[in-house]
């Protein structure tokens, strides 16, 4: 049997640049490579965007997308935010008005009932489920709610093995029953919350019979988890990829979050909602920014008095509208009204659902700067490529993790041959676009982010070793907040209670590429644990037990094709083609299947799935593909 490598990346150690796209890269001096850059950049001003990563630091982002407000004049700034967790912002937010989750990692090691839906956190988030385990040794009760009977619902108490893209169906059923039984918490929904009367009437056809003749789950077991979480005196409701990664993941989270307003359990210490991060600074991109829709500190753009405030900061003019966040800019590359774009840190070439179309549009704009550690795929494609220092281990600054903790990390070995600071980098480029900006240090940086975000303002690098992290908000320097959001929602006094929590009137609406006759199988996508994203920083050094891609089939289905362990097949959507080896795997029943794309170089997962874009985040529907299976003429093993 032919034993397969995953591709390994070789570490960017000096700026590259290429005459023209027929030709190869050579190598550049810093100042060639970034004049080329700058002047790439500048003759497509007005059509320009960027994308900004969610593995650096707070401090790159915020200087990334005051780069794209100050010098650029625009708006267009995003991350991998939207691939993954911009549904459980625009949720959030459109509740509670902040989009970060509202608890913390401890308060799930002292709660009662732990609901993780859609999230496969033993491998996804390993550091989470250590909380989580605790959690269940101190006597909690774990439901999980998946497609797939994961690694993680081994631990559960019981396992919801639902249809993918029925997860409304279940949490509108879920809200059914707590209704019917008397067991919603009425004196919070009073208090807190607005649109209840319209929420019983959406919930009411959703009884347990439909729910499982529509979601696959036995109505008994769905009886179970609703008295459960509502019956609890505190409850955590996790989600992840498996409720975002759809074309209506907005609506998703509203599901979920209407649950947690039914019963009480948000804004209290060890009760609360926990969207799982996938990447050291998600959240962290988003508080500092790097999306079209909010300033710093999750200010909102449209708000003319935190405009003027940063205006008046930054010494510039900000455009009073949304820009357009990633998923519009690679529409906008295919109209040709976005021609340049400055990519730091991310490989939207092999993220993006139906890469092929993905590829095509970035080899058209005009002009393209890469700024990463590895020549990516994404970087392959650039006419201009600057070296930078990884976000960890490399450089001074803090990330923010998914219960909004705010912690440093430090520079600890020299990075290679002339890789450079992402921030000095952004800097000298800004500087030959006629912004010179100062700073010192990542912490120079850092203060002035405080100075306009409330939320960060007690911050102090200081405070954040001395406390060892802290959660956003922290408007003083002086004390601490809650580690949970949202406790003035059970404030008596109505004045001090703030906007109250609205319900979210949303609708089962099925997968947009449905299964037929000649795509019978649903291609479901995830993480494994010894593989990270796109593979570039994972790819070469995965685990010696599981390398390279593979495609899982229920023993069902793979007896139903005649194929075995290691033997090549092609899998086929209505987007693209590739040959992948099978696994056998029984957390997966018969008609479903599940791929990753940690090894696109292999097997290009992403050329199989689909750009059905929720309408309110722009997140893709990874999650929900058809397929179909052939066998290949002559079987190839690999081993």
């Amino acid at each position: 049997m032919r034993k397969r490598q995953p591709k390994t990346y070789t570490r960017l150690t000096h700026p590259l640049v290429r005459d023209s796209r027929d030709e190869p890269f050579r190598r550049a001096t810093w100042d060639e490579a970034l004049d080329r850059a700058a002047r790439g950049i500048e003759r497509n001003r007005g059509a320009f965007g960027m994308f900004s990563c969610a593995r650096a630091t707070n401090e790159m982002n915020y200087v990334a997308q005051k780069f794209a407000r100050v010098v650029m004049g625009t708006n267009n700034v995003d991350s991998c935010n939207r691939t993954c967790h911009a549904p459980s912002v625009a949720g959030l937010s459109a509740a509670f008005g902040s989009g970060g989750g509202t608890s913390s990692y401890e308060e799930i090691e002292h709660t009662d009932v732990i609901v993780m839906w859609g999230s496969n956190a033993r491998f996804a988030h390993p550091i989470f489920f250590q909380h989580v385990l605790k959690g269940i040794r101190n006597g909690a009760r774990m439901y999980a709610v998946d497609p797939r009977r994961t690694s993680t619902a081994e631990w559960a108490e019981s396992w919801l093995g639902l249809n993918v893209g029925t997860d409304i169906p279940m949490a509108h059923a879920i809200g059914r029953e707590i209704i019917h039984a008397g067991l919603a918490n009425q004196a919070f929904i009073e208090r807190a919350t607005t649109g209840f009367e319209e929420y019983v009437r959406l919930v009411e056809p959703w009884t347990l019979s439909l729910a499982e003749k529509v979601t696959g789950v036995p109505a008994a077991a769905i009886r179970e988890l609703a008295h459960a979480y509502a019956r609890a005196e505190r409850a955590q409701l996790c989600w992840t990829l498996g409720i975002t990664e759809h074309h209506n993941g907005t609506d998703n989270v509203r599901a979920l979050i209407n649950l947690s307003l039914l019963t009480g359990h948000v804004g209290r210490y060890g009760s609360g909602l926990q969207p799982l991060r996938g990447q050291n600074n998600v959240q962290g991109g988003g508080d500092m920014g790097a999306i079209p829709n909010r300033l710093p500190g999750f200010q909102d753009i449209l708000d003319p008095e935190i405009r003027l405030k940063f205006e008046s900061a930054w010494d510039t003019v900000i455009q009073p509208h949304y820009g357009l966040n990633l998923t519009e800019m690679f529409e906008a590359m295919e109209d040709g009204t976005l021609k340049a774009v400055y990519c730091v840190g991310e490989n939207p070439a092999q993220s993006e659902a139906d890469s092929e179309q993905a590829v095509r549009r970035l080899k058209a704009l005009d002009f393209l700067v890469v700024q990463d550690i590895f020549l990516t795929k994404t970087a392959e494609i650039a006419d201009v490529v600057l070296p930078a220092t990884a976000g960890w281990a490399e450089t001074e600054g803090t990330t923010t993790n998914s219960e909004r903790r705010v912690q440093r990390v430090r520079k600890a070995v020299t990075p290679p041959g002339e890789a450079r600071e992402d921030i000095d980098i952004i800097c000298d480029l800004a500087a030959r676009l006629g912004h010179d900006w100062k700073y010192a240090d990542a912490e120079t940086v850092w203060n002035e982010l405080r100075s306009v975000s409330p939320d960060h303002y007690g911050m102090t690098y200081e405070r954040l070793e001395e406390h060892q992290g802290i959660q956003w908000p922290c408007p003083s320097t002086d004390g601490l907040e809650p580690t949970y959001l949202h406790g003035r929602l059970w404030e008596p006094d109505p004045g001090k209670r703030g906007p109250l929590a609205p319900f979210g009137i949303v609708q089962h609406d099925p997968p947009v590429d449905l299964t037929d006759e000649e795509y019978p199988i649903r291609l479901t996508t995830g993480r494994r644990l010894d593989s990270y994203n796109t593979g570039v920083q994972s790819g070469g050094y995965a685990s010696p037990l599981r390398r390279g891609e593979y495609i899982e089939l229920s023993p069902e289905d793979a007896e139903r094709y005649g194929v075995v362990v290691g033997e090549q097949v092609q899998v086929t959507s209505r987007r693209g083609s590739v040959t992948a080896p099978v696994w056998v795997d029984t957390a997966l029943r018969p008609g479903l299947a599940f791929m990753t794309m940690h090894f696109p170089d292999e097997v290009d997962t992403n050329a199989l799935t689909i750009e059905a874009n929720c309408p309110i985040a722009g997140t893709a529907e990874f999650k929900a593909s058809a397929i179909r299976i052939d066998k290949l003429p002559i079987a190839t093993i690999v081993g």
